[in-house]
């Protein structure tokens, strides 16, 4: 079950992208006339993707998207007849997953919405992998810490207190990282 929201203020131009969107295969549409109430939507139905246009009343479809990319991690495509270097760069700046300029033609949709659909998903694995290394390097910072406190308590060498850290993690069950800690809090 696919779901996308179409937030844009001429009737004409969202019948035209909900008829396209249900022969791709979208079975829940959600629509609005205007950026606040593309918000308020986002929020309550959490949609799979969205398509925002530009200029909409009450509030812009960029200050709308940022407002969604706060709370949701969805694909966010721009529909827009301004195409000017300032409205690029604040979509830009936004995370806007596609932009599809205005007269589109329908069949851009498609690989439109698939690309950000692609591209949204990179993203996450990009972040996770970039929180897993940060999770790494605070290990080995608080692994090296423990290592230098056997070291200068213990008298013993680099690799001597890396073993002895690595037969007590092993021992007890426990990562290295927690040995580690472990063992800075009885230093401290």
């Amino acid at each position: 079950m696919k779901s996308v929201l179409i937030a844009e203020d001429e009737a004409i131009v969202r019948g035209s992208i909900n008829k396209k969107l249900k022969e791709l295969g979208f079975d829940q549409i959600y629509e609005c006339g205007d950026g606040k109430r593309a918000v308020e939507l986002a929020l309550d139905k959490l949609p799979d993707v969205a398509l925002l246009d530009v200029s909409m009343p009450e509030q812009d479809g960029i200050t709308a998207a940022q407002q969604i990319r706060a709370k949701l991690k969805i694909p966010i495509l721009l529909l827009t007849a301004c195409h000017d270097p300032e409205t690029v760069k604040r979509a830009k700046e936004s995370g806007i997953a596609a932009f599809l300029t205005k007269p589109f033609r329908e069949q851009d949709l498609w690989p439109a919405i698939e690309l950000a659909f692609a591209h949204a998903d990179e993203v996450e694995e990009l972040k996770e992998q970039v929180e897993d290394l940060k999770e790494v390097i605070e290990s080995r910072k608080v692994i090296e810490k423990a290592k230098g406190v056997l070291m200068r308590t213990q008298g013993l060498s680099e690799p001597e207190a890396f073993r002895r850290m690595q037969k007590l993690a092993m021992d007890k069950r426990k990562s290295m990282r927690q040995i580690a800690e472990a063992i800075l809090l009885t230093e401290g």
